[in-house]
């Protein structure tokens, strides 16, 4: 089942790339009352996933915007992130994105409810995933990383794969933040004076999730599969037009085989949307838009 819906993705993106719009804001098919919930009253509990080598702490300037409207916010750790790095450099080894969705999955269960689920990058796989299992009553995908399915669509991708490659067998492994690297993919919308501060929150990441993610086309646990189809909630996604890590292209694609998608492409951003200049801004305009 997995391999053929990476199969029909595949043949969806390399057929379907061409006829995104431009400039266009809403991807797929315009959402009526009952999808968009108008007229439903939900809980404002919110659930924020994190990126990779990141932690809940990311979130920060989003969960004060939200909370001073009101919303319960939730930014858990994946494991051997944030809080939960205690020897992360050994418990993270072997662990992939089907151990992070495990947890994930038993977090988000516990609401009475589904929670809008709002994801930054490999965390965002990890919304759409959830959202496919029907626990998402809106879904906000922040500078979506690939999944199964979608291939990379820049030099500046493809390069950050050949460099991954260069680490030898990195999957077995776990693979640590670089400065230099990071100044470049992800922190450079960030300002210089705090890029340093900022990096040394990161922590390392496994190297299988990376495998998953990058070459998802050789990983036979098809950890990353997305059923788009089965996403029902609304969904918004957003990336900074300056994003290196994952250009506007990629999320694009993330975005459009969703059902019915709203897309902002950001001016002047980069990856770490959460952290840069504007996040109030951003988060403010994301409460905004979910539905009520």
């Amino acid at each position: 089942m997995a391999r053929r819906l990476m199969r029909r993705e595949f043949l969806q993106r390399a057929l379907g790339l061409a006829l995104l719009p431009i400039f266009g804001e809403t991807i797929g098919t315009a959402a009526g009352d009952e999808e968009r919930g108008v007229g439903q009253v939900s809980s404002k509990e919110i659930v924020m996933l994190h990126g990779a080598s990141e932690g809940g702490w990311c979130f920060d300037p989003f969960r004060a915007v939200f909370e001073s409207l009101g919303w319960t916010c939730h930014t858990p750790d994946l494991i051997g992130h944030g809080k939960d790095a205690t020897d992360a450099d050994k418990r993270l080894v072997g662990v992939g994105m089907a151990q992070y969705l495990s947890q994930m999955r038993d977090f988000v269960q516990k609401f009475a409810s589904p929670p809008v689920l709002l994801g930054h990058s490999m965390g965002a796989v990890l919304a759409e995933q959830l959202a496919a299992s029907g626990l998402a009553r809106a879904l906000v995908l922040v500078s979506p990383a690939q999944r199964a399915g979608i291939l990379p669509a820049t030099d500046s991708e493809r390069q950050l794969a050949r460099d991954l490659m260069t680490l030898g067998p990195f999957w077995t492994s776990i693979v640590k933040p670089d400065f230099d690297l990071a100044r470049i993919y992800t922190l450079n919308r960030v300002p210089p004076d705090q890029q340093r501060a900022v990096f040394d929150r990161f922590g390392p990441e496994s190297g299988r999730a990376y495998f998953e993610l990058f070459f998802w086309m050789f990983d036979q646990t098809a950890a990353t599969v997305v059923d788009p189809g089965a996403v029902r909630c609304p969904v918004l996604c957003l990336s900074g037009s300056d994003d290196k890590l994952i250009p506007i292209p990629t999320a694009r694609a993330a975005a459009a085989a969703f059902r019915t998608t709203e897309f902002w492409e950001l001016a002047g951003h980069g990856h770490m949307l959460p952290l840069e200049p504007g996040a109030a801004d951003i988060a403010l305009r994301i409460a905004q838009w979910i539905p009520a």
